[in-house]
């Protein structure tokens, strides 16, 4: 037994001289295939998340020359809103009911045109009622003529016997008194004639009520009333009866209405330029003059209506609308109109790349950089007049980096985006 376990002892020990085996030259380039490739895959990756990251840029909004310019020549800018001079509510001269209605919201009318009209049954009924009276009264204009006739002649016949003794005085004065009588009556039946024919006239005018007509030439804003509804000129309890059946706007009667403060109202004068920004048009910027100013002020507010005209015509322009307006300095309209073209550029944001004037021109989400060849015009105080190469609206960065090229990724900076 101490035999076999020695046996078995010398087989388990490892013989250390022995020459150890060949190694496999094809798995050891596998493991460094696989090595490169995982190297490669960590240097792609550092190159896709550093290298391509945003840079952080400041930049600005190219705006229109424009836009700047009629700053320097305010003296005063105020809100208010667009009011109409000529703006009524038409309704009807007598209570009704609707019959028809011929109106639409943002129709145009004339003035005289049939608007609606009334169910005229009554109205009707008072006229032929009238007609008959004075066909009544002619009738009875034609009787007492006749009467009259045969009354002349016999007071001429009368008066001849008379003459001859052949009748009685008392006879002759009898015939002269019926006479004067049927002349009388007469007389009263052509006033009444003439009476029934005012009444007519009456009756006449208000069938003509029952037709409601445009005061004068303009757009309806409003419908406010429905066939088969009851309208009247006043307003009646309960809530149904309508007082109106539209509202019509004279469009050419447009103008704006502000509100000055006290302290600033001694600048502002009749005549005076301004210049008028509706809040749902930023960038059109309407030439005005002030009308008016109302000699009364707002105790609460402490500010004064200005009236201003609209020198423009456009069907944009509708009532109450909010706008802003800018009084300008006397002449500040003639130099408005000749106002340098282009665009106004922060000179920050210009840079010289391979000698040329350019700039870099931020767009899209994420934002890329475009580079742009300028063409530039004359050198202003708040910037540089720019003629060709940006836009107004369009982003340009500023203080552009040297490295900064066509293509890169950019991001505004915090700051900057705060301040948007």
């Amino acid at each position: 037994m101490s035999n076999a376990s020695a046996d078995l002892l010398k087989e388990l020990r490892i013989d250390r001289s022995a020459p150890l085996p060949a190694p496999n030259k094809r798995k050891r380039w596998v493991f460094v295939a696989i090595g490169a490739g995982v190297l490669a895959t960590t240097l792609g990756a550092w190159v896709a998340l550093g290298r391509d990251k945003p840079i952080e840029v400041k930049t600005a909004d190219v705006v229109a020359l424009g836009d700047g310019g009629s700053a320097s020549a305010a003296v005063l800018d105020a809100t208010g809103y667009v009011v109409a001079r000529r703006m009524a509510t038409v309704s009807a001269k007598i209570t009704g009911k609707v019959r028809e209605v011929l109106i639409e919201e943002g129709q145009h009318v004339e003035a005289g045109q049939v608007l609606a009209t009334l169910d005229p049954v009554d109205a009707d009924a008072e006229r032929n009622l009238a007609s008959s009276q004075v066909g009544a009264a002619e009738s009875q204009i034609a009787g007492v003529r006749a009467q009259l006739r045969e009354a002349e002649a016999n007071v001429v016949r009368l008066n001849g016997l008379v003459k001859q003794q052949l009748v009685a005085k008392a006879q002759y004065d009898q015939a002269v008194a019926e006479r004067d009588s049927l002349r009388a009556q007469l007389l009263t039946s052509q006033r009444n004639a003439r009476v029934a024919g005012d009444r007519l006239r009456i009756a006449d005018q208000g069938v003509d009520n029952t037709v409601v007509r445009a005061p004068f030439a303009g757009v309806i804003i409003a419908k406010a009333a429905q066939p088969g509804e009851i309208v009247s000129p006043m307003s009646a309890g309960g809530g149904f009866t309508r007082t109106g059946i539209g509202t019509i706007v004279d469009m050419d009667s447009l103008e704006v209405e502000v509100e000055v403060g006290e302290a600033f109202i001694g600048r502002v004068q009749p005549k005076m330029p301004v210049e008028a920004t509706l809040n749902a048009y930023p960038d059109w910027r309407i030439p005005g003059e002030v009308i008016a100013i109302i000699p009364a002020a707002d105790r609460g507010k402490a500010t004064v209506k200005v009236r201003v005209a609209i020198k423009v015509k456009d069907a944009r322009i509708v009532p109450d609308m909010g706008v802003s307006v800018s009084f300008l300095e006397p002449g500040a309209d003639k130099q408005q109109a000749q106002r340098p073209q282009g665009a106004l550029l922060p000179t920050n944001a210009i840079a010289q790349r391979d000698g040329v004037k350019v700039a870099f021109v931020a767009s899209g989400d994420p934002m890329v950089v475009e580079q742009r060849t300028l063409k530039l015009g004359r050198a202003l105080a708040n910037g540089q007049q720019v003629l060709g190469g940006v836009s107004a609206g369009e982003t340009v960065i500023l203080d552009p980096p040297a490295t900064l090229q066509a293509g890169a990724r950019v991001k505004r900076a915090q700051a900057d985006t705060e301040q948007q």
